[in-house]
């Protein structure tokens, strides 16, 4: 009797970062357990010392792997774990809030294999209803880049021509994004001066600088779930330290693609906008702590990255 032959690597790893994020990851496990082509994937869940219910899902999901960090190290460093740990020619980043449908991932996989010229591949992301929730956009320039930082967030996507088979996109979202793992490791993975916010971004800017394309396939779809996604605690102390890791972020990006001076000067700009705020919230008396704690983190150049007490 000639013995069995051993599996090969799965073709695509899915890999999602959680943090107390139970009932969206068992909705996201739950669709990923129900895809077509199961057997040619591996799931890999890295938890940032969730203390919800997400531990306990690895009896749920026993052909899910689960890596617990003992606290949270921020998006950046917890993907880098997953990506090292990852088996697959593919690495498919998937937010906990994204439910794929059947063909999601074996359809991009087929789509990313098929297309020699692109380092990655998304889906349309939709709402529950169907309707496209609008989550690509052009790589930030100087301007994007300061808009951003003192808004707080990326700002509403562009229109989409759905009726297109495929469009070549600059920065779709980093909650379902398939990208080649050779490419990402050539990167030596997503650069650790990144916290919690902007290493999707960059590595989408590192793509399309290595003259590589970045496809969406408007007819593949996931539906996201809004108003869901990694719960922070509502502390006024760990969202000014949130707010200070994405300007830091805005800040390494900017160092990276325009030079140092770009850089410094977004750390600059936010740290003297910072101080403003924290003395009219001084003089107002009206959430001084928080005001004055992001200060405090800008100055300091602090990000998320497991450092932090209470995370």
């Amino acid at each position: 009797m000639e013995p069995e032959e051993s599996p090969g690597p799965p073709q695509v790893s899915v890999l999602i970062v959680s943090y107390n994020s139970a009932e969206p990851l068992r909705r996201c496990l739950g669709a990923l357990e129900s895809s077509a082509e199961r057997e040619k994937f591996e799931v890999l869940v890295v938890d940032c010392g969730s203390v919800d219910e997400s531990p306990g899902l690895d009896s749920e999901f026993p052909n899910a792997t689960f890596l617990r960090l003992p606290r949270n190290f921020g998006f950046t460093k917890a993907a880098n774990i997953g990506m090292r740990t990852a088996k697959g020619e593919f690495i498919f980043f998937l937010d906990p809030v994204v439910e794929v449908l059947p063909e999601t991932v074996s359809s991009l996989a087929a789509r990313l294999e098929g297309e020699p010229g692109a380092v990655a591949v998304c889906p349309l992301l939709v709402s529950p209803e169907g309707e496209s929730v609008g989550e690509v956009r052009k790589l930030p320039d100087r301007e994007g880049i300061a808009a951003a930082w003192r808004e707080g967030n990326w700002g509403s996507g562009g229109e989409l021509d759905l009726s297109a088979e495929r469009l070549s996109v600059g920065f779709p979202s980093f909650a379902a994004l398939m990208v080649r793992s050779y490419f990402l490791r050539g990167l030596r993975y997503i650069d650790e001066r990144y916290g919690e916010s902007w290493g999707g971004v960059d590595i989408c800017f590192q793509i399309l600088r290595a003259s590589r394309k970045i496809l969406l396939f408007p007819g593949i779809r996931a539906v996201r779930h809004a108003g869901e996604g990694r719960s922070f605690p509502a502390e006024a102390g760990v969202q000014a330290l949130l707010s200070a890791d994405w300007v830091m972020g805005a800040a390494t990006y900017a160092a990276k693609r325009y030079g140092f001076a770009a850089g410094l000067k977004v750390r600059l700009a936010a740290v003297c906008s910072a101080l403003g705020q924290a003395l009219l919230a001084l003089v107002r008396f009206r959430d001084v702590g928080y005001h004055f704690s992001r200060f405090s983190h800008l100055l300091g150049g602090h990000k998320l990255d497991g450092t932090q007490r209470g995370l």
